[in-house]
């Protein structure tokens, strides 16, 4: 069972082949193997400090000190006292771990897996990129959310920009209670006004939901982390940046819709691309089977646990498997792929007049990739005073302790 990658130029019907491969090799029961996850653990936190760097704090990006941009070349950003005062004041993850974690990406092997009872079983759930959760997908995917990422891509396409009318997006908001949202702010240049963006019309609205940026720094470490691992990739996926924080802060990590083909494993009928719509994904920029092959090794090495097909109702955070992960390769493989959580794509910037008076929050923006959320929403006009507003409670700041 020691097949090399698969090469992407291969014979007619080779995209089954592989998918059979991958199955074939899904035979062993899983079980946790303690040392491994801890040295893997012990690895991943000594390169990259996740739980003090994942995400921008007052701490650890101080007032004065600039931000490199870790997704382009460009001039660092000035932490001036307005930006610096958008920074979370404590760090979420200080002092507190978790026993059981779920990763849910948005993979279409979700759909009809009947898994929503298991993955809120955990006690911290992670979602990408603000999924669906409700009309009845709550059955395969659960409602229960303590952190989710927000792509700008889908403030852009779904939600204007945030430039105009804005309830719409606190109103979807709603489904994520007050998690933890995490927004790439600091990826590109074009990323950082619809972010701020976003932290203002939460807090102008007084939504639950508490907004942080990820950390340019721990996104600079994490792909230097995968690329010594052998992943080669021109920009990690959300869910492996997710799945490679939850490692860090979690005991047992479950990954669910994470199924880079358009084959389902088990009945063996085509997938959608998500779980919610067949959108498909900017293929230039992520590596999808790459990164699967190496969460893969992780299963396979007891390091984590990958869920596939459909959940039993059981006490344990966990789908039954009729088989369990072995060895596979399917790196290099070139195929139609399903969703590791949603890409984080590049913007592309257009030169228009800054519509708002909150710093950085300045020119309009459009997409290149998809955002996988359809088209934009019209809201209400923003409710009471910039200053009023200011003077709110800042709930992206306050801390909520582990269940």
């Amino acid at each position: 069972m020691n097949s090399g990658p698969v090469p992407s130029r291969t014979c007619k019907g080779c995209r089954d082949t592989v998918t059979e491969k991958v199955v074939e090799r899904y035979s062993h029961s899983w079980k946790k193997q303690e040392d491994k996850f801890r040295n893997f653990r012990s690895l991943l936190s000594n390169r990259c400090h996740g739980l003090t760097k994942a995400m921008v704090t007052q701490a650890n990006t101080p007032l004065g000190s600039k931000v490199v941009y870790d997704g382009e070349k460009r001039k660092p950003l000035q932490v001036t006292p307005e930006l610096f005062s958008t920074f979370a004041k404590e760090n979420p993850f200080v002092n507190t771990t978790w026993d059981t974690c779920s990763v849910v990406g948005n993979g279409g092997i979700l759909a009809n897996s009947s898994c929503g009872e298991k993955i809120d079983s955990a006690q911290f759930v992670i979602r990408c990129n603000l999924p669906p959760l409700e009309n009845g997908y709550e059955r395969d995917v659960g409602n229960k959310t303590d952190l989710v990422t927000a792509n700008p891509s889908i403030l852009m396409e779904k939600y204007g920009g945030l430039q105009e009318r804005r309830r719409p997006f606190v109103e979807s908001l709603r489904s994520y209670g007050d998690s933890l949202m995490l927004l790439p702010a600091f990826s590109y240049g074009h990323n950082t006004p619809v972010s701020l963006r976003a932290l203002y019309t939460i807090q102008d609205f007084d939504s639950p939901s508490r907004p942080v940026f990820l950390n340019p720094e721990y996104l600079q470490s994490l792909a230097r982390f995968w690329q010594g691992q052998g992943l080669r990739t021109v920009r990690l996926s959300t869910g492996l940046i997710v799945a490679s924080l939850a490692l860090e802060l979690c005991a047992n990590v479950h990954l669910y819709g994470f199924w880079p083909f358009n084959k389902h494993p088990h009945r063996h009928q085509n997938l959608t691309n998500h779980y919610y719509d067949d959108r498909q994904s900017k293929k230039t920029v992520h590596a999808m089977p790459a990164e699967f092959d190496h969460l893969l090794r992780l299963h396979t090495q007891g390091v984590l646990r990958i869920h596939l097909g459909e959940c039993t109702p059981t006490a344990s955070p966990g789908c039954s498997s009729k088989m369990a992960w072995a060895s596979a390769s399917v790196s290099g493989f070139s195929l139609p792929v399903g969703s590791l959580g949603s890409a984080m794509p590049t913007l592309v910037q257009h030169n228009t007049t800054s519509q708002t008076q909150k710093p950085w929050a300045g020119p309009n923006i459009n997409v290149s990739g998809p955002s996988g959320l359809g088209q934009g929403a019209s809201e209400d006009p923003i409710q009471g005073s910039d200053s009023e507003q200011r003077t709110k409670h800042r709930r992206g700041n306050r801390r909520r302790p582990g269940k």
